[in-house]
């Protein structure tokens, strides 16, 4: 066996998953965090819809060129200086988030905040695979799912009923990821190392030739549900505001937990069926609930909004699950990081790109007709995810049949 296959099977007979689903988490609820307050960064720093599309752009621009220079350095160098570095990083963050006073500290923030997001994501999620190669790809389904979820219901709730309304939450965070760090210094390596360090860090993308296929089917399906999730971290709680007048900041926070908490349930809950089955409900769910938002949207009514985000929630969390659950366990072990760093630019694009369009789109003609445009992509991806897969299950019946009759 070799050194890093060694290392890495001494350190899931050693180790539990649960310090790097933590660590995780709160890095994803940092993530969601600045989305209820996105509004008030409006309202109190006179910026545009356009702008705060480009905060919210920007932290996922920056996401991508850490995992494109940073993405597998873990597989070189080990997991834990990696995720100790991401943690110091997010820190500086947190203290520039709590002192932000206009644009371009928010932006800064931001794009601090997404290198070091860039960096934890592909190392604590290649080190949760390490230490639990059974249930690693699920808490990587479910951790993000979760921690933004989480992020923006505490935040939301900080934001209407505790004292700071602009500094509170980052500092509590700043005090989780200070702790993480020194809590993480006594933690065992879980991954190994290997030659080639320098070279990894030359930008590409990892998609081992054997998980190819499998990248190339899922992206239609995952580039809509994080097109949905990224109109909902950013966009959704001022939608909410002006389409119902509502603007209970934990009103258009929950609306956002909604879509990204159960989704994590159903991760939970369809944990144990099969990845391609999982795909086929998800962009069903996906598709249906973003109709349904779409109309209570033009009926600016709440409840119908929230219906539709709780049935796309089981799109996204169905979807998201389906794709890491079919992709992932096709890389080998020291391939991991490499693969998670190309699957998180995928999903980043589809998180960020579409967000500035649609900040444009409102300033020139509103956030209703801005919302239609969203529903009729999504769906749109959905029908070409939907047929997609159903080749492939004929594909597969079809290779099935031909062997038993051989």
């Amino acid at each position: 066996m070799s050194e890093p296959l060694q290392a890495t099977a001494s350190a899931q007979r050693r180790r539990s998953p649960l310090p790097f689903a933590i660590i995780l988490t709160t890095f994803y609820m940092a993530a969601s965090a600045p989305t209820p307050l996105y509004r008030f960064y409006q309202e109190t720093f006179g910026i545009s819809p356009m702008i705060i599309t480009l905060v919210f752009s920007v932290y996922a621009f920056a996401l991508l060129k850490a995992l494109l220079f940073a993405g597998s350095i873990s597989d070189h160098i080990g997991r834990k200086p990696v995720i100790i570095s991401s943690l110091l990083i997010e820190l500086v963050a947190m203290a520039l988030f709590s002192y932000a006073d206009g644009t371009f500290i928010l932006i800064t923030a931001r794009v601090i905040q997404g290198i070091a997001t860039g960096i934890a994501a592909a190392s604590v999620g290649a080190a949760l695979v390490d230490t639990d190669p059974t249930r690693g790809p699920v808490i990587n389904s479910i951790v993000p799912l979760i921690g933004m979820g989480l992020g923006a219901i505490g935040a939301s709730l900080l934001v209407q009923f505790g004292p700071h309304r602009f500094s509170l939450v980052y500092d509590l965070l700043l005090v989780a990821f200070a702790v993480e760090a020194v809590l993480l210094l006594a933690l065992s390596e879980t991954g190994g190392k290997k030659p080639g360090a320098w070279a990894s860090l030359k930008p590409r993308l990892a998609v081992p030739p054997q998980a190819m296929d499998a990248f190339v089917l899922i992206t239609s399906v995952n580039v809509a549900t994080w097109t949905l999730g990224g109109f909902y971290l950013s966009i959704v709680p001022s939608l909410v505001a002006v389409t119902t007048g509502n603007r209970t900041p934990v009103v258009s926070g929950s609306v956002v937990a909604a879509l990204l908490l159960v989704g994590a349930a159903a991760v939970l809950t369809r944990r144990l069926k099969e990845p391609m089955t999982n795909l086929y409900v998800g962009v069903v769910f996906t598709a249906t609930g973003v109709l349904t938002v779409a109309a209570g949207v033009h009926l600016g009514a709440v409840p119908v909004i929230l219906a539709g985000t709780v049935v796309s929630g089981i799109g996204v969390g169905t979807s998201f699950l389906g794709s890491t659950r079919h992709l992932i366990p096709l890389a080998k072990s020291d391939e991991r990081a490499g693969l998670f760093s190309a699957f998180y630019i995928q999903t980043y694009l589809a998180l960020s790109l579409p967000v500035i369009v649609a900040g444009y789109l409102i300033r020139q003609i509103g956030y209703v007709q801005t919302t239609d445009i969203f529903t009729a992509a999504i769906v749109a991806l959905s029908i070409i995810g939907f047929m997609a897969i159903s080749r492939e299950k004929t594909r597969a019946q079809n290779e099935a049949i031909a062997k038993e009759t051989t």
